[in-house]
């Protein structure tokens, strides 16, 4: 069977997710109108990171690439029998490996919570919340990882929508714990935390008929020792840094975040998701559908295949991150005013959210860029040099988070503030995690720049022609609307003291009005999407 083109797979992984990602932007309005910014939404912002960190780990990063060019080249070379025998050793090895991590996860509640929210120990109520909410959250990591096993062998069969639908059924969940299930809890938001606990288990189960109809439904089994579970392993232990640094990332800020004032968790969480919203729209979106492609060429030792499609792959996303990155940035406080000010959100938590969405959608291309840079190593077998790249980012993420913090803190903080000693006073200043939402951007881009350094001297990445002149157009295009939506801005009434109608008028015509300038012109200097049109 022909492969569909990388564009068609796009757009099927693409419109799938998209219905995801607005409700997942729901989802965050029901949360900040049932419970705002504050030890709550802190304590479940804690929780739920952990667990989600090891799914990104587990179930998008290492796992999906290293499985991915494996179960490709079993499926190329030999037979299904062969295929559904890996297939049922890799489940069972996985979903032991991670019924042992959840149970520690879940027993150890209390220690993980020292570990990554060291900050709330001194605060009682708020630690124990963290750690009750965590016990519910945990098993989500073993329940999406083996989803998200199935979903690589649905991808692998170039079915690429039901995989990305998959995180609908989280998102209504989530909006049904927080809007109707916690006003009959004790303790209101431990229904969110339940709600994700059946989340997990509901995407399992609304994959595995479509692995049946594939014949590809088979009882997991043990296979450690197993020849491909073995070359699984191999690659896998060691991308775990490579794949993951925006998370690792992210995890470590956790730590930092809660020595910070009171909803800090809450708004570099708001950021990070109103990130997702185009990184998983287009960057996981473009990672998932160009590895099985790479992978398929270097089974088949197809090197011009390769570099043609990683070249696709490149400048489809400086097609898109790029104006994401400028409107995420220019548009940060109309999104969050927009989306979040109602019930217990408050104009402070706008401004405080707003802040660190611009700094952090600084780094938005690189993000997405890295998607699809590292699969063209991870296709090849070549783990170690994601990995390096990954380490030298994550410290020089950590480095850059003491300084940008100890910076603001020089240039914010009042004398009054040291009263108790500096590290109570980083809890009186307001807006000390913008730091980190900007050391996590530069990290970003140092991650790339050394992944692409390092693709430049392996000769793999031959460069198509027409790249000065793609890059002339975004260039000119993304000139063009930050220009519209900066005078917009001008003429736009204060976000918070305007009604939600209101709101929501201004920032769509806002939205469109940019978006068209942007296509208008793309499309006036010759651009056409039959470019994108790549196999």
């Amino acid at each position: 069977m022909k492969a569909p083109s990388l564009l068609r797979s796009l757009m099927s992984f693409s419109g799938m997710t998209f219905i995801s990602r607005l409700l997942g932007l729901a989802r965050e309005v029901a949360m900040s109108a049932a419970f705002g910014a504050g030890m709550v939404t802190d304590a479940f912002n804690v929780a739920f990171r952990i667990p989600n960190f090891l799914r990104r780990l587990f179930a998008e990063g290492s796992f999906s690439l290293a499985f991915v060019p494996v179960l490709t080249e079993v499926k190329e070379k030999e037979s299904p029998e062969a295929l559904r025998e890996l297939i049922a050793r890799a489940a069972g090895t996985l979903g032991a490996i991670l019924l042992v991590v959840t149970a520690i996860g879940v027993l150890g509640a209390d220690w993980v919570v020292r570990l990554f929210a060291s900050g709330a120990v001194d605060e009682p109520e708020k630690f124990a919340l963290t750690a009750d909410l965590l016990r519910v959250t945990f098993p989500f990591l073993l329940f999406v990882s083996l989803t998200a096993l199935a979903g690589a062998v649905l991808n692998a069969f170039n079915r690429f929508a039901l995989p990305a639908l998959t995180p609908v059924i989280l998102n209504l969940c989530w909006i049904a714990g927080a809007l109707w299930f916690a006003p009959h809890f004790d303790v209101p938001i431990m229904a969110v935390g339940w709600a994700i606990f059946a989340a997990g288990l509901l995407q399992l189960l609304f994959l595995l008929p479509a692995l049946r109809r594939l014949n590809m439904l088979a009882w997991p089994r043990w296979g450690w020792s197993h020849p491909q579970v073995k070359r699984i392993r191999q690659v896998m232990l060691p991308t775990l840094f490579g794949s993951s640094v925006a998370q690792i990332n992210l995890l470590l800020d956790t730590v930092i975040a809660s020595y910070l004032i009171t909803g800090s968790q809450t708004w570099l969480g708001q950021s990070d998701r109103l990130l997702e919203f185009p990184l998983g729209l287009f960057g996981v979106a473009l990672g998932t559908v160009i590895l099985p492609s790479l992978s398929r060429h270097h089974v088949s030792t197809d090197a011009v295949a390769f570099a043609r499609a990683l070249d696709w792959g490149l400048r489809t996303a400086l097609l898109i991150a790029l104006p994401a990155m400028l409107g995420l940035v220019l548009l940060a406080e109309p999104l969050v005013a927009t989306l979040f000010f109602h019930g217990k959100f408050t104009p402070h938590d706008v401004a405080m959210a707003s802040l660190s969405l611009s700094a952090l959608s600084f780094g938005l291309p690189a993000f997405v860029l890295v998607k699809v840079v590292a699969p063209a190593f991870y296709a090849r077998g070549d783990t170690r040099t994601p990995v390096r790249a990954g380490v030298v980012a994550m410290v020089a993420n950590m480095l850059m988070n003491l300084i940008f913090v100890a910076a603001l803190f020089a240039l914010w903080h009042q004398p009054a503030d040291l009263d108790g000693g500096w590290v109570a006073a980083l809890s009186r200043v307001p807006g000390l995690h913008v730091a980190l939402a900007l050391a996590s951007a530069l990290a970003g881009y140092l991650n790339l720049a050394q992944l692409w350094l390092a693709l430049a001297r392996s000769g793999v990445f031959q460069r198509q022609a027409g790249w000065a002149r793609h890059l002339w157009r975004v260039g000119l295009a993304c000139t063009a609307m930050s220009a519209v939506l900066l005078l917009g801005l001008r003429f736009a009434e204060g976000w918070t003291q305007i009604p939600t109608w209101q709101r929501i008028v201004q920032l769509g015509a806002l939205v469109v009005v940019g978006a068209g300038a942007y296509l208008l012109a793309l499309f006036a200097q010759g651009f056409r999407l039959r470019e994108l049109r790549a196999h």
